[in-house]
């Protein structure tokens, strides 16, 4: 009894570690494909699973974003220029039955895929379109990536390149040019400055003459009218004096003071002008009596208008 004993316990040990081996535990991020005897089942989610040893196996697929790394390789323009090209695809599987089934290598496959298809993007440009277009090509990239992986169960996100790399002898070229032009817009921009300050300074000195003989302009009119104001005011004081002077002398005795205009008028006949000596007769006390009541009656008339 005892031999037999061991064998079972033996054989219950064996079937205890077997039935273990049935567990299988599955990630979060990972879908689990089911196969019996070699056929697909089912595809389970994460968790504990238990399937049946020898018979079933269990194959994990892993579900998050991956990154393929893409070898550097030389590509021709179209302008016949070799220059090195290598990018980064980022992908995610949609679907692990085709990715499990469909494609025996994925790694492999997109690698070859997107080293093709950048030699065709890329050999669609000009130098200077891909340097400067490389959003463009990793949309290009993107889509016929995405489009050729959709029966492998993947989704391509998105594809960066890092890097285009022309020659070295084109790339000195480039920074010669490149200087040369940042020389010339530097020497416009000079140009333009200086022009323009010219420009202003001109401007400058015509305003300020004009402003300047506006200036003196506006001088000489205010001086001539204050003269002409002077002028009319000199004008009017002398005539009240004489419309005065002439009132007075109609007002009054006539004789007297007409004999002293008389006198007055022939003296002035009389010096002519050259006369150093002028000899006047005996009876002149009434004739100077007369010229000095004039005398004051004018130089009042004038003092008033001044006055006022």
């Amino acid at each position: 009894m005892t031999p037999v004993i061991v064998l079972f316990s033996i054989l219950a040990l064996a079937l205890i570690l077997i039935a273990a081996a049935g567990f299988r535990v599955v990630r979060p991020f990972e879908k689990g494909l089911i196969e019996f005897l070699g056929r697909y089942e089912k595809t389970v989610d994460s968790g504990l699973r238990w399937i049946m040893p020898f018979i079933k196996r269990l194959t994990k697929v892993d579900m998050r974003e991956q990154v393929v790394d893409v070898p550097p390789q030389e590509v021709i323009t179209k302008d016949n220029v070799v220059v090195t090209v290598d990018a980064v695809i980022y992908y995610e599987a949609t679907d692990p039955v085709k990715l499990q089934y469909n494609v025996g290598n994925f790694i492999l496959a997109v690698t070859k895929l997107a080293q093709t298809n950048l030699r065709n993007v890329v050999g669609d440009l000009d130098l200077d379109s891909a340097l400067t277009s490389r959003e463009v090509i990793n949309a290009k990239l993107r889509q016929i990536l995405d489009d050729a992986t959709d029966k492998w169960g993947v989704r391509v996100v998105r594809v960066e390149i890092q890097r285009i790399e022309p020659p070295v002898d084109v790339t000195d070229a480039m920074h010669r040019q490149m200087k040369a032009e940042r020389d010339r817009r530097a020497a416009v921009t000079e140009a333009e400055g200086q022009k323009r300050a010219a420009i202003l300074k001109a401007e400058g000195v015509k305003e300020s003459r004009v402003l300047e003989a506006e200036g003196q302009a506006e001088a000489i009119r205010r001086v001539a009218d204050a003269e002409k104001y002077q002028k009319l005011t000199v004008a009017e004081g002398e005539g009240q004096a004489i419309e005065r002077v002439f009132g007075a002398i109609h007002t009054g005795d006539p004789t007297p003071d007409l004999i002293a205009i008389r006198y007055l008028e022939a003296l002035e006949q009389i010096a002519d002008g050259t006369a150093t000596k002028i000899f006047l007769p005996l009876d002149t006390a009434g004739v100077l009596g007369s010229v000095a009541a004039i005398g004051e009656m004018w130089k009042e008339s004038t003092d008033g208008q001044v006055g006022s």
